[in-house]
């Protein structure tokens, strides 16, 4: 057995967020957050108080699956060379570009539009505005793993996860505040402004070091065995197949071969993972409503609370991670995750409380930061350097399909049996996640241990 590689101090630790990879992501991490609200709830709010109907409004909802979908086209962004882009950019950097040229361009077009007479052009654009935002998350998730080695991943992830929800605040109440002083135009306007800020990053910082698209492809086993099977056959059909078995089957027979028998029971954790704080997240707002809390106290307490805690989870998980690695520190999210939700079942109990409300909010959301930001360095552990943008969407796809499809059962259990209950049984839901991430933490294949700055 290897020895253990040396543990880093407290202040090697620290010095990791200092780091240029790890600074990007703050700014990575506003242009990721920035799309999300701007097609969903602020978009919502516009389309209402300019007076459409509530029915209509209620199917843009659907433009969120193109978020859990980004998988399909994953291969296309981790493969495929964009013309002059590419070459004057490179792979991760060009699709950055790309991408925010589409959100940008989708956020002024809904600027001009007149929602009420153009509904279907408004869904249009809402619809350009996601697909660039999914596709610029490929590209960034892509590009973040390539930057830096594991043991720099937490880091870079509570960076990205900080700097995401300066997105979310930037789309939520900058984008009202602008539109309650000025204008809904001016406030789509002064969006696509601050794209900018995710365009001005990539063209600062540089490409990640990689093999050539197109040395990859060759070199790669089932590929090499197509050519020399296909000889004969129009050489368009030939590049063709072999681009499918490069960019489509190879992410997913490399992980298999890589991993073996253990490849399910690590997709089995990447789908349980969350399952537990994903189920209970629909029926948390309805608690607070049927407890008597007003919508005025539950905004105030969870954008104070629960984003500062958040955040603050998030720079946790990144140190800890540095400082004792991602084994133990993946058993500590999973559980933290589970457990905390044993406070709504208390805040349940205790009727309008105020102080088991921020309670309640603060633990959540600091487990989550936590949990969040172990999780996606190890995501990023699993991912093969060849196929980067493929991979880590499957998984991120994988992680939270499970919570949301058993979410949507939620308000049925609650009638049934009560909120208590309910969040009692999505604490017991995180038990599967707990035992699969001691097991994984005793593996030292899966698991880098943190170096010596």
């Amino acid at each position: 057995m290897p020895p253990p590689t040396a543990r880093r101090s407290w202040h090697d630790a620290l010095v990791i967020y200092l780091r240029a990879p790890v600074i990007t992501m703050l700014f990575l991490g506003f242009s990721a957050g920035l799309p999300f609200l701007l097609v969903f709830s602020t978009l919502s709010a516009w389309l209402r108080s300019s007076g459409v109907e509530v029915a209509a409004i209620g199917f843009f909802a659907w433009i969120g699956m193109l978020y859990s979908i980004k998988f399909f086209w994953a291969p296309v962004v981790d493969r495929l060379a964009l013309p002059l882009l590419t070459r004057s950019f490179g792979q991760r950097r060009g699709w950055m570009l790309l991408a925010q040229a589409m959100i940008a361009a989708g956020l002024v077009g809904l600027s001009g539009v007149d929602p009420v007479d153009h509904l279907p052009l408004v869904a249009a654009l809402a619809l350009l505005v996601a697909f660039g935002s999914a596709t610029q998350d490929i590209a960034i998730d892509a590009f973040r793993i390539e930057s830096a080695p594991d043991d720099v991943q937490a880091a870079m992830a509570s960076t990205y996860i900080i700097g995401y929800r300066g997105g979310l605040l930037a789309a939520g109440a900058g984008a009202l505040y602008v539109a309650s002083l000025i204008s809904w135009e001016a406030a789509y306007l002064c969006m696509a402004a601050l794209v900018g800020v995710g365009a001005i990053t990539v063209l600062l910082r540089p490409e990640p070091e990689r093999t050539s698209l197109g040395t990859q492809l060759i070199h790669e086993p089932r590929v090499r065995a197509f050519l020399r099977a296909s000889r004969g056959r129009p050489k368009p059909l030939r590049r063709l197949i072999a681009w499918v078995i490069g960019a489509i089957v190879c992410p997913f027979t490399d992980f298999f071969s890589r991993h073996r028998r253990k490849a399910i029971w690590l997709l089995a954790f990447v789908a349980v993972f969350r399952i537990s704080d994903l189920a209970m997240a629909s029926m948390a707002n309805p608690l607070y409503i049927d407890l008597g809390f007003s919508l005025a106290t539950i905004a105030n307490i969870t954008n104070v609370f629960g984003i500062a805690m958040s955040i603050g989870g998030g720079i946790l998980g990144g140190l800890l991670v540095a400082r004792y690695g991602i084994g133990p520190i993946l058993v500590l999210g999973a559980a933290a995750a589970a457990l905390t939700n044993l406070l709504f079942v208390a805040l349940s109990l205790a009727g309008q409380n105020l102080p088991m409300l921020v309670m309640a909010i603060v633990g959540d959301n600091l487990a989550n930061g936590l949990a969040s930001a172990v999780f996606i360095a190890f995501l990023s552990s699993l991912t093969s350097r060849a196929y980067t943008a493929t991979q880590y969407a499957l998984f991120s796809s994988l992680m939270t399909l499970p919570g949301k499809f058993l979410s949507g059962f939620g308000g049925l259990l609650v009638n049934a049996e009560g909120y208590a209950t309910f969040f009692l049984i999505s604490t017991a839901l995180g038990a599967p996640a707990v035992l699969l991430a001691i097991w994984i933490s005793r593996d030292r294949a899966l698991m880098p241990s943190p170096q010596t700055a």
